[in-house]
């Protein structure tokens, strides 16, 4: 009853607004129609490993090219959305905005769309920020959504398991092979946790793949140190032309 009436005291005080469009809606980190509808979900059939959507059911699970061509380290990925103008500004707002109320609306999208990975998972790993960035953005949306997301499901969250030990520069304009060297040997486990990974599969948890760089060397460090299997799943994720 206090938390029901706090909220109504909170929203009469700061109207919601959607935070993608900044329109009102009916509660905080709700979406509006408008932005709802320009959402572009992932469906199946996608890729059995990364996630990518195909273009055809062929009617049984299936690799894309890229996958096999090179496999990813992790054993599978899933995203809720497409990274469009729509969910772009959706992670963007939420990443440095201070939009953590999107959480309402996207954290059971995930969860759904990661039931699998979910259900076999034992322990749900955020992707670490440098101490650096995270004491200038104050939080790590990563161990937000990973909270969030163990919350719902039951499985235990690790938020300390992973540090990012060197601080990598922005990756926003990097190319794979660029990004490949610029996460290389940037993270490790915690010494304090490396007997909790043994034989464990983990979930590693991040806002956007884009290369899928990053969570391949998490998986990477993560496999090294004795974990099962390393599965990803995030909000949305970038599509080649």
């Amino acid at each position: 009853m206090l938390h029901t009436a706090l909220q109504k005291t909170l929203d009469f005080l700061l109207p919601p607004r959607c935070p993608v469009s900044g329109k009102f809606v009916e509660t905080q980190g709700a979406l509006s129609p408008q932005s709802w509808t320009s959402l572009t979900f992932i469906t199946d059939p996608a890729c059995l490993r990364c996630g990518v959507p195909m273009e055809f059911d062929l009617g049984m699970p299936t690799t894309c090219t890229p996958c096999q061509e090179k496999e990813p380290v992790y054993t599978q990925a899933r995203a809720a959305l497409v990274y469009n103008d729509a969910s772009r500004d959706l992670a963007l707002k939420f990443k440095h905005g201070d939009r953590t109320d999107a959480l309402v609306s996207f954290v059971p999208w995930m969860e759904r769309v990661g039931k699998e990975l979910l259900q076999k998972a034992d322990l749900v790993v955020p992707v670490p920020l440098h101490r650096r960035r995270l004491l200038a953005r104050r939080y790590n949306q990563s161990a937000l959504i990973a909270q969030a997301l163990s919350q719902k499901s039951g499985v235990p969250c690790a938020m300390q398991l992973l540090v990012r030990k060197r601080a990598t520069p922005p990756q926003g304009h990097l190319h794979i092979k660029e990004r490949e060297k610029n996460v290389a040997k940037a993270f490790l486990v915690n010494p304090d946790a490396q007997a909790d990974i043994k034989g464990k599969n983990i979930l590693l948890i991040d806002d956007v793949l884009t290369t899928g760089a990053t969570v391949n060397e998490c998986a990477r460090v993560l496999l090294k140190e004795g974990a099962k299997e390393v599965n990803v799943l995030t909000l949305a994720r970038v599509l080649k032309s």
